[in-house]
């Protein structure tokens, strides 16, 4: 494990915890990382320099950890590249900013949170995939909640409308016959007291990301409804990394590299979701959290769906289809065409 001397990160990222998130030094992280892995990694030869990479991130959502196991027991490095993590929030529109602004040069985002910036010709290529299943549709049993035709009539409570939780949600009970638009009251609360509502009887359902999803499921005793790894999003992933435009341009080659250790990096917590749980509960002390549960969580996640080149065309393409099914993007909007306008087959 890196200690909190070997990695390095933004300044204007840096909060309580997040020093150690700094970069792991080539030769250490690569050492480190190899007594744990063995020969299941690949480690290239690389004579330059490496390319700093500010990349943006979510630091305590589960499906973000592995972006920082990746740094700390330098599975970038061996692909040399120097990610230097930023904060960027805990939304859409944060991470939006974060890559207008020049704060960060890269990001991980969830597909729903992309397209409409995207669409309004946000200069950003989408370039590898990362997972999928990190989004939750709960209720409680009381509710009589056991499909998400049985939602028709109740009230859910999410973070915010425009949420990947609210979007992805719309979609998977529109695909199953319910009127969105007039058959769900969507109900806004605090971020952190969605579970709350359902708990208080102000809603009858709860969508929500992972991990606060998992601890409003574990502790309320909520069932699980629907997810966006099963169902219509069977197959589908969550999560993707775009790059800001005028860095693209002119760091190509690192990008793709930073696509090659992101794969690597998703692959190997598909195989040890223990150690990516172990070092998000030693360095980021999710409240509430233990070893177990934060091995469920990102075990549950389907980290070996991470497509590019015609697959990610595909995937994006699928997630356009559903937000205009939904109104999100323009009637006009055809999705196939925005899907190969932001995208780009870095690996090609």
């Amino acid at each position: 494990m890196a200690n909190s001397s070997d990695i390095k990160i933004s300044p204007e990222a840096r909060l309580s915890r997040r020093d150690i998130l700094k970069r792991t030094a080539l030769g250490a992280g690569a050492v480190a990382l190899g007594a744990t892995a063995g020969s299941r990694l690949f480690t290239p030869a690389i004579a330059a320099p490496p390319t700093k990479i500010r990349l943006a991130w979510t630091e305590v959502a589960a499906c973000h950890s592995p972006l920082g196991f990746g740094v700390a027991k330098g599975i970038y490095a061996k692909h040399n590249v120097d990610v230097e993590l930023f904060y960027q929030g805990a939304s859409g529109q944060t991470l939006i900013q974060a890559l207008a602004t020049g704060k960060a040069d890269a990001g991980a985002g969830l597909v729903g949170d992309w397209l409409k910036p995207l669409e309004q010709g946000f200069d950003v290529k989408l370039f590898v995939g990362s997972h999928g299943g990190c989004l939750r549709l709960l209720a409680p049993e009381a509710s009589g909640i056991k499909t998400l035709a049985d939602v028709k009539g109740k009230t859910i409570s999410v973070a915010g409308l425009g949420t990947s939780p609210h979007l992805q949600f719309q979609v998977a009970l529109a695909k199953a016959g319910v009127d969105v638009q007039n058959d769900i009251t969507w109900k806004v609360v605090p971020f952190e007291l969605v579970g709350e509502a359902v708990v208080k009887g102000e809603a009858d359902a709860v969508a929500h990301l992972d991990p606060w999803a998992y601890s409003i499921q574990k502790q309320h005793g909520f069932n699980l409804i629907a997810d966006s790894q099963t169902g219509y999003f069977d197959g589908r992933v969550c999560c993707v990394l775009g790059a800001n435009g005028p860095f693209l341009s002119e760091n190509k080659d690192a990008i793709r590299r930073l696509a090659e250790g992101n794969i690597e990096l998703h692959e190997y917590t598909a195989s040890h979701p223990d150690e990516v749980a172990a070092w998000y509960l030693e360095n980021l002390k999710p409240a509430g959290l233990d070893l177990q549960s934060l091995t469920e969580i990102i075990g549950h996640l389907v980290t070996h769906n991470h497509p590019v080149g015609p697959e990610l065309i595909d995937q994006v393409r699928r997630g356009a289809e559903d937000l205009k099914f939904v109104n999100v993007l323009d009637p006009a909007t055809d999705p196939k065409d925005l899907a190969e306008r932001v995208t780009i087959n870095i690996l090609a």
